[in-house]
């Protein structure tokens, strides 16, 4: 995503020395060698060891310390509504939060949330639009949302669709949240959508709050949208012969939620990873929901995943940075030269049992955030929601 207008970007070069693990957010090599990462103007132009990179003439130098570099998390699911309050809990300053967290990038699965929704096309249209544009690309804390997915109404036309692209929208929301919810009436919206370039999802599962509908596989599978939302459920899951229908079916993307159903999300990301379609596995959170803002949603849905189920967390990682932006068509959510230096600085935290970042996640701890950047930017410093880390990033100057 470009900046909107007046976002504030590194001016000069940054440079991060001694780090200690270098996870890239790419499946193809999830681990890097390297120890170093510099930057200007916001983006990465250089990841290497400190001996093979031009580190003179920083404006800005920090020591990781033997901190871990992972790229900033992208929640593949939220409700925002305008700005960073959430009406369905009431509460101010949930996206910062989360910002502490380690979620560098939101992606809206459609403002359903908003008091007194309207449900016709022409206030779906105009809802869509204003919040998009409201939001621009860039939270003032650093927080990329792209927000303004448009509900799926019946009604809405190719021209409607076409109006809503011309003012920025990217997204549809959630097949299910509206009143789309047949088979047919879903795939035509879909790719009335994709003819419009918009980032589309479908609702997997029970409704989610009053006025959606339940979306079983069949409609899913018929839709044939970009991301199959919380395949474990949001809240309400499947039945174990529709989610293993739909893992074996579709070429799309599969999500799991912080806010679903645990055993599905295991046994859908076991399933996926038996398939061999990783490459199609994103997380996400699914809030603010009933049970609340979770601003270390998804560190807990990667420490859940790799520990009970076994998954090598560097992996994991992948698919809530690197898949995630694929998918979503971002230039976010991995640490290579050109990309945005969206950067996490990480580690075990105190007193953990593993002994590495890994093994605390990989026996279910959640990691310590020393540091969080965006476009090369620092937006925390050590982070006053995850647990303290056992090692924190210096700024040199």
């Amino acid at each position: 995503m470009a900046l909107a207008a007046g976002a504030e970007t590194q001016v000069g070069k940054l440079v991060i020395r001694n780090i200690g693990l270098m996870l890239s957010g790419r499946l193809e090599e999830p681990i890097l060698d390297a120890d170093t990462i510099v930057a200007e103007g916001g983006r990465i132009t250089a990841i290497g060891r400190a001996a093979d990179c031009d580190t003179g003439n920083a404006r800005v130098s920090i020591d990781a310390r033997g901190c871990a570099a992972m790229p900033g998390l992208i929640d593949n699911h939220v409700h925002t509504v305008f700005g960073d309050w959430t009406p369905r809990q009431n509460q101010l300053g949930w996206i910062e939060s989360c910002l502490n967290g380690g979620v560098t990038g939101m992606i809206s699965a459609g403002e359903v949330h908003l008091p007194g929704r309207p449900r016709d096309p022409a206030g779906a249209k105009a809802l869509a639009i204003v919040a998009r544009k409201s939001f621009g690309d860039i939270m003032p804390n650093g927080v990329r949302v792209l927000a303004g997915a448009v509900i799926p109404e019946r009604g809405l036309t190719d021209a409607d669709f076409a109006e809503m692209a011309a003012n920025g929208v990217r997204l549809m929301g959630e097949i299910g949240l509206g009143s789309v919810t047949g088979a047919e009436e879903a795939r035509a919206m879909v790719a009335c959508a994709r003819r419009h370039g918009l980032s589309t999802v479908t609702h997997v599962g029970g409704p989610s709050v009053p006025g959606s509908s339940y979306i079983g596989a069949e409609v899913v599978l018929a839709a044939d949208a970009d991301v199959c939302s919380h395949i474990n459920g949001g809240p309400t899951a499947l039945d174990q012969d529709q989610v293993r229908r739909i893992c074996e079916t579709t070429a799309r993307a599969i999500e799991i939620i912080h806010n679903g159903n645990p055993r599905v999300a295991l046994f859908a990301m076991n399933l996926m990873r038996e398939l061999g379609k990783e490459a199609q596995l994103t997380i996400g959170t699914d809030a603010p929901a009933g049970s609340g803002v979770q601003p270390l949603g998804m560190l807990r849905t990667i420490a859940l995943l790799a520990s009970v189920g076994g998954a090598p967390p560097e992996r994991v990682i992948c698919w809530a940075t690197g898949n995630v932006a694929r998918v979503r068509g971002l230039d976010t959510g991995i640490l290579a030269p050109g990309r945005p230096a969206d950067i996490v600085l990480c580690d075990r935290p105190q007193g953990s049992a593993g002994a590495t970042l890994l093994e605390a996640l990989a026996a279910g701890d959640l990691p310590g955030i020393g540091m969080v950047l965006t476009d090369g930017v620092i937006r925390v410093r050590r982070s006053r929601n995850t647990p303290p880390a056992e090692r924190v990033p210096e700024m040199l100057h």
